[in-house]
């Protein structure tokens, strides 16, 4: 008799969270925490807390978190702030290099990605050459 094999324990059925996200990955390539751990170069510890939600991983993990799964786990469209945050988790790029990058004070770009304030033309249009669509 052959028929579908259950998934393994802690299978996810709903992916919403990154830490279900990370776990129906590592079950689909059938991989330990440890495993996974020694790819993102991290300990095996921030892998089970990001799994259980008790973490969220620094920007510059990211960018191997999303080689990993093979595709980017959260929106990248929405206003200014939400592509900002985006665009920096995706590069691993903090604020203050952003920031840089872009030619304003850290403070700044932290005002613009929580919505409080908006870049001036030249800031947008700085923007929109990194970002590539229009804001």
């Amino acid at each position: 008799m052959k028929g579908q094999k259950p998934p393994p324990a802690g299978y996810p059925t709903e992916v919403r969270t990154l830490g279900d996200h990370l776990r129906k990955r590592r079950l689909d390539l059938g991989l330990r925490q440890k495993d996974v751990a020694k790819r993102l170069k991290v300990n095996k510890d921030t892998i089970r807390n990001w799994e259980l939600g008790r973490a969220t991983p620094a920007v510059w993990q990211w960018p191997g978190i999303i080689r990993l799964l093979g595709y980017v786990p959260f929106g990248t469209d929405g206003g200014l702030p939400e592509r900002l945050k985006a665009y920096r988790r995706i590069r691993g790029v903090s604020q203050k290099n952003l920031a840089g990058l872009i030619g304003v004070d850290e403070s700044t770009l932290w005002h613009w990605e929580r919505g409080r304030s908006r870049p001036n033309a030249q800031c947008l249009a700085r923007l929109y050459e990194l970002l590539g669509a229009p804001l």
